[in-house]
């Protein structure tokens, strides 16, 4: 018996000694959970332009963007929330959850960890890390700091209730955007009280503390939905909200701050205020003193562009001629420099506080359809010289109906904005007009895969998945953001590098003017070959090559050397224009947040007229820059129809600039002169009387554009040697030709096969396609029949009508009545109409 005692005083004795060793060890020095309410000190931070002039200034606790709030007055979603992302358990452990400090010393005993811990720290540990413990400990991921944290949290619990303890919890911590507290953050992103938060907002918000930067709602919106959905699966997990509150939320739109505050440039200040929360994370910052952040953006080019901006959507919206305005209600512009990369313009909507039109949005960083801005990219990729046989200026694209076949198999048809086809076309024209049959041809040489691996050379980071596209890649499949699409750009500008944008220019200690951070110097990603640059560079700079689809000095024409290229997507809901000289690349997008189309606004009239008013104000007065020429380029005279050598019988040339090697050796085939014998049509021969002989200029081109060539009257070898055989071509579905001996009656358009889709966004009666028939017989009348009904009777040519889309199965043939009386039917043309898929 005296035995055991002894042992028993012995064991209490050790475990005295223990605790008394950890306590004078680990846990002496640490204060009193009274000084917990002195709080964290919140330092002034100021953000001017690149001349030091103030865009946003950020003070202290007295004065500036925080307030405490009791327990009561904070929206009980928000406290929901916040416990079902930081702490389920809260309620229940006594400040320590033993289940994550066991998941945390093991991480930290794991010699694979290298004695770093994870996780497991409580709202009330939480607490006690920032409030409580030093500044260079509070950043330690170890045991020691574990241990000690641990145990201020238990005291806190023993002297202020829970109640208390989340209170000062919400009160303190950091939601980004420069808001300390759940009021700030409360007023900065919603303009409302904290009190009045609805499960949604409470949710977004709750989930903004574990990476404040990644999480930015106006820089980052998609991962910032991503990370308010997660938190809300977990309070519907907890009970915390049933599954129609949840579902709710989900949909509920995310309107951000209504309340005007001092700022200027407020889209580009949520940029850089999440680069300082990348760069000085919250608790970091909090022990620094006052910062100064001065930032790449010139004020008064910012104060035009908006100006420019708000105005054009106002005049967009101005009823004409008695009718309605276009639908506009957004519109952004994007300017960096693409020698630096440094931002020299950023307007994310015409007014960041309009929160029915969503004007807290940033639209410099949302997705949109690009349109035709890719086209540039994917020719650039076809010139690489590099390739095997590459593309140049010169070379010629049939722009003519093209049928292509999607990764499903399904028939694709693509048209050119003006529903107009233009024959042989070479590649300079074809892109400054942007043409957009050319360009889905250019991609399906190119290979879809490749031209993915273009954009994403080009910085484009959305163009990941070859599954998810086909060749409509090439006139705007897919989305970016006009942040990555003006940088897209700057290889152009940039002699073939890409270089990648900087909003922050230094940070320094306000009182001492100690340099605390610079940027780093623009580093150049070598994208394409800068001689296939300045090529680029000549095409969308050409005034006379733009004029087939925009005229001659349009918006995109300045009074200096500019090139620029405009996107449309056909639901006109987006239109942009890109534009740059050697030092100013800018962008422009318009359109509506909530994806409404506009009515009849394209790039050269909706976001054309911002680019080109922006870019003469800022650039007035400086010098011309013309865009450098690199060696290896050189000029020769070509064809202006086949882009080959000119041949004798070819009547017009140009000069044409090619990357060395890559200029053409053969002469032109396209013009024929011949003589031809006036009486028949056919070649003269030796029989053919002098006076009967006629010079005819044909062209001799590929089957392919032989039905358009008839369209445009232009004479054709290959129809003068059928006459010499008593037939008559027409060109078949695949694009080939055949000979008939005798009569023509055919559907011309639509092509058999074709699948048309119905956009659920645009009026029926607005989706229209073209319907055509052609007969060289002899008629009295000429009907087409739909699914054997008789959708129009013609009495003489062009046999064509126009018919709006229906979902369905449809067969098409002409009936035609002979002079005879009796009737003759074509072959019958299938084609369908669908929903797109989801």
């Amino acid at each position: 018996m005296t035995r055991l005692r002894n042992l028993l005083f012995l064991l209490l004795a050790i475990i005295l000694f223990t605790f008394g060793f950890v306590y004078w060890v680990l846990l002496r020095d640490l204060p009193h959970p009274t000084e917990l309410e002195t709080g964290l000190p919140i330092p002034t931070i100021r953000i001017e332009d690149r001349n030091g002039r103030l865009l946003y200034e950020w003070i202290d606790t007295n004065t500036g963007r925080q307030t405490s709030l009791p327990l009561s007055q904070i929206s009980p979603h928000l406290v929901d929330a916040t416990i079902a992302t930081e702490d389920r358990n809260y309620w229940e452990h006594p400040g320590v959850d033993l289940a994550g400090v066991v998941r945390a010393i093991w991480s930290a005993a794991n010699p694979t960890n290298d004695g770093q811990v994870v996780g497991g720290s409580t709202i009330t540990q939480q607490l006690a890390r920032n409030l409580l413990l030093s500044d260079a400990e509070r950043t330690e991921r170890t045991i020691k700091r574990k241990t000690r944290e641990a145990w201020l949290a238990y005291r806190l619990e023993r002297h202020y209730t829970k109640e208390e303890i989340l209170a000062l919890y919400l009160n303190q911590i950091y939601y980004g955007g420069l808001a300390y507290g759940v009021e700030a953050a409360a007023q900065t992103w919603f303009g409302r009280s904290a009190a009045d938060l609805t499960v949604a907002q409470a949710a977004l918000l709750a989930g903004l503390p574990q990476a404040p930067a990644v999480y930015n709602p106006l820089v980052n919106p998609d991962a910032a939905k991503e990370r308010q959905q997660v938190v809300l699966g977990l309070m519907l997990k907890d009970g915390m909200i049933s599954a129609e509150q949840h579902d709710l939320a989900v949909r509920e739109p995310l309107i951000y701050t209504t309340t005007p505050y001092p700022i200027e440039a407020p889209h580009f200040v949520e940029m850089v205020k999440a680069q300082v929360d990348s760069l000085f994370p919250a608790e970091t910052r909090a022990t620094m003193p006052s910062l100064t952040i001065r930032t790449s953006l010139n004020l008064d080019w910012q104060q035009v562009a908006e100006k420019i901006v708000a105005t054009q959507v106002e005049t967009l919206n101005q009823p004409a001629d008695g009718g309605y305005g276009h639908n506009v209600e957004n519109g952004a512009l994007f300017a960096m420099d693409p020698k630096t990369g440094e931002v020299l313009t950023l307007v994310g909507s015409p007014d960041f506080f309009d929160a029915e039109h969503g004007g807290a949005i940033n639209m410099v960083t949302s997705p949109r359809q690009p349109g035709s801005t890719l086209k540039p990219l994917i020719y650039a990729a076809r010139m690489d010289p590099a390739q095997p046989n590459p593309a140049t200026p010169a070379t010629m694209f049939l722009d003519v109906t093209t049928t292509f076949f999607t990764q499903k198999g399904e028939s694709y048809v693509p048209l050119n904005f003006s529903r107009t086809e233009h024959g042989p076309v070479l590649m300079r024209q074809a892109l400054a007009s942007s043409l957009n049959i050319p360009a889905v041809i250019a991609l399906d040489q190119l290979g879809l895969k490749d031209g993915l691996n273009t954009l994403q050379d080009f910085g484009l980071t959305t163009y990941n998945s070859p599954e998810e596209f086909d060749l409509s890649l090439a006139l705007g499949g897919g989305s970016v953001t006009l942040f990555d699409l003006v940088r897209a750009y700057t290889p152009f500008a940039n002699q073939g590098s890409r270089v990648d944008p900087i909003l922050i220019l230094d940070i320094r200690e306000s009182a001492s003017g100690e340099l605390l951070y610079t940027a780093p110097a623009a580093a150049y990603h070598a994208t394409i070959d800068p001689r296939v640059a300045w090529l680029v560079n000549d095409m969308l700079s050409d005034d006379a090559a733009r004029e087939l689809s925009f005229g001659r000095n349009s918006v995109l024409r300045l009074d200096r050397t500019v090139a620029a290229k405009t996107g449309t997507t056909n639901n006109f809901r987006d239109n942009w224009t890109v534009g740059y000289t050697p030092e100013l690349v800018t962008g422009v997008w318009i359109g509506n947040v909530n994806q409404t189309p506009m009515v009849n606004v394209t790039g050269i009239t909706g976001a054309g007229p911002i680019w080109h008013a922006f870019m003469r104000s800022v650039l007035n007065g400086r010098p011309d820059l013309p865009f450098v020429q690199p060696d290896g380029i050189s000029q020769v005279e070509v064809c202006t129809l086949s882009g080959l050598l000119p041949s004798a019988d070819c009547p017009y040339t140009r000069l044409e600039w090619f990357v060395d090697g890559t200029a053409p050796t053969v002469e032109d085939v396209f013009y024929q002169e011949l003589r031809i014998d006036g009486r028949t049509g056919t070649r003269a021969t030796s029989q053919t009387p002098g006076s009967e002989i006629e010079s005819l200029l044909a062209l001799d081109l590929p089957p392919a554009a032989h039905g358009w060539a008839r369209q445009q009257n232009i004479p054709l070898v290959a129809d003068v040697l059928a006459r010499e055989q008593n037939l008559t071509l027409t060109t078949d579905d695949e694009g080939a030709e055949v000979a008939q001996s005798g009569s023509i009656l055919a559907i011309a358009s639509p092509s058999p096969n074709v699948k048309y889709l119905i956009a659920p966004s645009l009026p029926l009666d607005v989706q229209k396609i073209e319907i055509e028939a052609i007969t060289n017989l002899d008629i009295i009348e000429l009907t087409i029949l739909l699914n054997g009904q008789p959708l129009e009777t013609f009495l003489h040519p062009p046999y064509t009508t126009f018919w709006q889309l229906e979902l369905g199965q449809y067969e098409l043939i002409t009936r035609a009545v002979l002079e005879d009386g009796t009737t003759k039917d074509s072959q019958p043309v299938v084609f369908s109409v669908a929903l797109p898929e989801e």
